[in-house]
């Protein structure tokens, strides 16, 4: 029993550095500081389903998925950074906020709001709680499960993680209360400037892979001369006649 619970703290470990509850919630109070107590509800809730099961399905067919469509991780780390950096230049200029300035928003219980804009989806859930690390990472530790056990405790702590981040996210309005209509407005720029760098970096790092896998796949279709393979053809070294 013991050793199941190392595992699962040690997996919790692995998911939670990288989804980040708190940089959720953060981000979260960033793209809607005016919504009102369901919306904020409606939206976290939306955001936990949608990421847990992209996390389920990947943690189960992401090996297939890929292959079945030609996608390769870094080809998703890229698209999530290039899709990240749009929404973190929307942030920056107030353009998702312009609509919500003059007062606060309509406390509905659809994560849309009156205007229609609903960021639990994207970003929120893709690729910000389910992106393309948190997404490698659960491949990973499913793929190296010695047991239908292990495999199971993977889950848990996918389940464990995602609630945290609906927790972090609905009680993120201590956040708004206390920061006030200045304060919201400066986070909103701060953390658009920060989710501008974390885009800026998932593509870094998704070319950067790209880059460090090319010669290995460059040797797998590189050319051999037929005659090569039977050491007969031309690149074969010939000793030097005697005499």
């Amino acid at each position: 029993m013991g050793v199941f619970f190392e595992y699962l703290l040690i997996t919790i470990a692995a998911i939670f550095v990288i989804v980040n509850p708190l940089t959720t919630a953060f981000i979260f109070v960033s793209l809607i500081p005016h919504a009102g107590e369901k919306r904020r509800r409606a939206t976290a809730k939306r955001a936990v389903i949608v990421s847990t099961g992209i996390f389920f399905t990947f943690a189960l067919l992401g090996g297939v998925i890929f292959q079945l469509f030609g996608i390769t991780l870094e080809a998703f780390r890229i698209a999530g950074g290039i899709i990240l950096f749009g929404i973190a230049m929307g942030m920056i200029r107030k353009g998702q906020d312009e609509s919500e300035q003059d007062g606060e928003e309509e406390d509905s219980d659809q994560p849309s709001g009156k205007k229609g804009q609903d960021v639990s989806i994207i970003p929120l859930a893709i690729p910000f709680i389910s992106g393309p690390g948190s997404i490698a990472t659960v491949m990973i530790l499913t793929s190296e499960a010695p047991s239908i056990w292990h495999l199971g405790i993977v889950f848990l702590a996918i389940l464990i993680t995602t609630i945290t981040c609906y927790y972090a996210m609905v009680y993120s309005r201590f956040l708004v209360k206390y920061m006030g209509e200045t304060g919201k407005e400066i986070a909103t720029k701060l953390f658009g400037l920060i989710l501008s760098v974390i885009a800026v970096q998932f593509v870094i790092n998704g070319i950067h892979d790209v880059y460090r896998g090319l010669p290995a796949r460059t040797a797998e279709v590189t050319p051999i001369d037929p005659a090569d393979e039977y050491g007969t053809g031309t690149n074969q070294a010939t000793e030097p006649e005697e005499g």
